[in-house]
């Protein structure tokens, strides 16, 4: 359930995205690229703060290497096949390297008995809701998804959370090491990503105010993991 309401949060965003004609090109330039670079703050901070910590915690230096690499040269792959296909989806890539990874965390903190599980989805929660804004427009302006298919699927993903947090629950528990492979893994594709799409999305001239939202991005997820310690 925790991890249901956690991920119900992007379909929310998605919604939101939904909203058109606030001010003359005020969503399209502004707003849109300040969402951008939030999501990319916060997705930052959960690399920096909860997926790498974590990760390096459970593993030995050489297979701390390994599963970074492995991440990153696999998203490399799987960015390429979306490009050559002319699509664009890496805010929704970056979102479930997010989502899913924490979510399994999510099911093992519970599996041990830790009293973090709440504010854990809460937090996962906050983070989805730009992520689904963002992975919302890239879509949608890509070409060849309807806005209607976009928010059926994303209703539908919010189900990967329940699954992960289950696997994590009954699994992952046991099996730190697989686990903090995972969040080596998901972070070094998190950091190509928001170095490949997301933070060159994100840049308006002459505007400040996205550069700000990175900030505020950052400044939520570290907010989150001091109230996690």
């Amino acid at each position: 359930m925790l991890a249901l309401l956690a991920g119900a949060t992007i379909p929310i965003g998605a919604h939101l995205a939904c909203i058109e004609n606030i001010q003359p090109k005020w969503l399209e330039e502004e707003l849109r690229h300040s969402v951008i670079a939030f999501g990319g703050g916060v997705l930052l901070a959960a690399t920096s703060l909860v997926l790498v910590p974590d990760g390096i915690e459970k593993l030995s230096l050489f297979w701390v290497v390994i599963s970074f690499l492995s991440g990153g040269i696999g998203f490399f792959f799987i960015d390429r096949l979306i490009a050559l296909r002319s699509g664009s989806a890496s805010q929704l890539i970056a979102m479930l390297l997010d989502f899913i990874p924490e979510a399994l965390a999510l099911g093992a903190a519970l599996a041990m008995g830790q009293s973090t599980g709440i504010l854990l989805a809460f937090l996962i929660a906050l983070q989805n809701l730009p992520e689904g804004f963002n992975a919302y427009r890239e879509l949608t302006e890509s070409g060849g998804h309807t806005k209607k298919k976009v928010l059926t699927s994303f209703w539908l993903m919010i189900l990967i959370g329940p699954l992960c947090a289950y696997l994590g629950f009954e699994f992952l528990s046991d099996s730190p090491s697989i686990l903090g492979a995972v969040m080596l893994a998901a972070a070094s594709g998190i950091i190509y990503l928001i170095f490949k799409d997301i933070a060159p999305q994100a840049e308006l001239k002459p505007r400040w105010a996205p550069q700000l939202g990175a900030v505020l991005g950052f400044l939520v997820g570290l907010v989150g993991h001091i109230l996690i310690l």
